[in-house]
C-alpha cells in the first residue's frame, strides 16, 4: 500500500500536486525547517523542505542545468563563481563543469540541508569533493555584504520567497550581489513561475531593469514543480545572453540532458500575456 505526498503550499488558492511514494527515506527537523527524503514511485527520490518539493532524481537537471549554464555561456571567463541556497549541490556540480571556474563558493543557511543530501543524493551533491569548492554556512544575504568585486557569476538557488529566503527576492539584496559583482558579472535568481507569481516577477524586474543594463526573463520546464515550470532573473552589467551566448563552451559540458544551444535561445520567448 503505497502512500501520498500533498503538497500544500498553495492549497488555499486551489492548487497542489499529489505524488505517490514508497516511503520516507530520512526525516529531520533543521534549525531552520523540516528536510525529507522520500523514496518516489514516478520520480526516484525526492528531497522536500517544510512540506514543498525541492527536486526529483526525474527532473533536477532540468532546473539546475538552466540556473547555471545560460550565464556561464554567456560570460567569457568565469572564475569565480557563488551558489546562494542550492544546498543540495546541483547547480554547483553545473557550474564546476566549465573548466575556467577557479573558485566555487556555496553559501547555504542550513548545513542539515548538504549534509541529507551528501547521503541520499551523490550524483548531485558529488559536486561538495571537488577540490574547488568551499562552502559556507550562513546568511547568504549577509554573506554577500563582504564580498566586494569579486565574483563573476552568482547564482541564487533559493527555496519560495517566505522565511528565510524572503529576504533573496527584496531590491536590497539585488542591490548588494551588484556590489560582490566584478565590472562584467552576471547574476542569476530562481524567479518563481510566469504561471503563477507574476506579481512576484514584476516586481523583480522592476528594480533589476533600474539597477542592471541588462535584465531578461527566463524559464525551464520543471514536471515535478505545481506549475510544471520556474523561472529566472538574469541580471548583468555587461554581457546579454543572446548576443554574447558562447556557443563554442558547449563542447566542454559532460551529461547535459536538458540544456542545449536551441534551449538557450528558446528559454527567453515568453508567452503573449506575459510581458515584463
Amino acid at each position: 500500500m503505497h502512500n501520498w505526498f500533498i503538497e500544500e503550499l498553495e492549497m488555499d488558492l486551489g492548487r497542489s500536486i499529489q505524488i505517490k511514494y514508497k516511503t520516507i527515506l530520512e526525516s529531520v527537523k533543521s534549525e531552520f525547517q523540516q528536510i525529507d527524503v522520500y523514496d518516489t514511485l514516478p520520480f526516484g527520490k525526492m528531497l522536500v523542505h517544510d512540506e514543498v518539493i525541492m527536486l526529483t532524481e526525474f527532473d533536477e537537471a532540468h532546473y539546475h542545468e538552466m540556473i547555471a549554464h545560460v550565464a556561464m555561456n554567456s560570460h567569457p571567463n568565469p572564475e569565480n563563481v557563488l551558489v546562494i541556497g542550492g544546498g543540495d549541490g546541483g547547480t554547483l556540480r553545473e557550474a564546476l563543469k566549465h573548466p575556467e571556474v577557479k573558485a566555487g563558493h556555496l553559501c547555504e543557511i542550513d548545513d542539515k540541508v548538504v549534509e541529507v543530501c551528501k547521503r541520499h543524493f551523490p550524483n548531485i551533491s558529488g559536486s561538495f569533493d571537488d577540490p574547488r569548492t568551499e562552502c559556507f554556512f550562513e546568511d547568504g544575504a549577509e554573506f554577500i555584504k563582504k564580498r566586494k568585486n569579486f565574483y563573476h557569476i552568482i547564482l541564487v538557488d533559493s527555496s519560495d520567497p517566505i522565511g528565510p529566503a524572503e529576504v533573496l527576492f527584496k531590491e536590497e539584496f539585488y542591490k548588494n550581489m551588484k556590489e560582490a559583482l566584478t565590472d562584467d558579472g552576471i547574476i542569476v535568481t530562481q524567479s518563481e513561475s510566469f504561471m503563477y507569481h507574476r506579481a512576484v516577477i514584476k516586481n523583480i524586474a522592476e528594480f533589476s531593469k533600474k539597477l542592471f543594463p541588462i535584465y531578461r526573463y527566463y524559464y525551464t520546464m520543471v514536471p515535478t514543480y505545481p506549475s510544471g515550470l520556474i523561472g529566472f532573473s538574469y541580471c548583468s552589467k555587461k554581457y546579454d545572453p543572446i548576443k554574447d551566448f558562447r556557443e563554442e563552451k558547449l563542447e566542454q559540458l559532460k551529461n547535459l540532458k536538458y540544456y542545449s544551444k536551441e534551449i538557450h535561445h528558446s528559454a527567453f520567448k515568453l508567452p503573449a500575456f506575459f510581458k515584463i
